[in-house]
């Protein structure tokens, strides 16, 4: 099992990082490893430690 740190982004949120293996097997990725086009993620903390994180198509606006 990989662990990841919990990092300070700002004053005011945290942050973790996403393995890149696992952002290309979902297709984020380009060729050279960057980051492709803007995606949003929605994360839900379920309790007890534990947050889902899920991709999502687009946003309400």
């Amino acid at each position: 099992m990989a662990l990841n740190k919990l990092r300070r982004l700002d004053q005011n949120s945290l942050g973790i990082t996403l393995p890149k293996d696992d952002l290309r097997i979902e297709g984020l990725l380009d060729e050279h490893g960057d980051l492709e086009g803007e995606h949003h993620l929605h994360i839900r903390y379920i309790g007890d430690g534990e947050w889902t994180v899920e991709l999502v198509d687009a946003i309400d606006t």
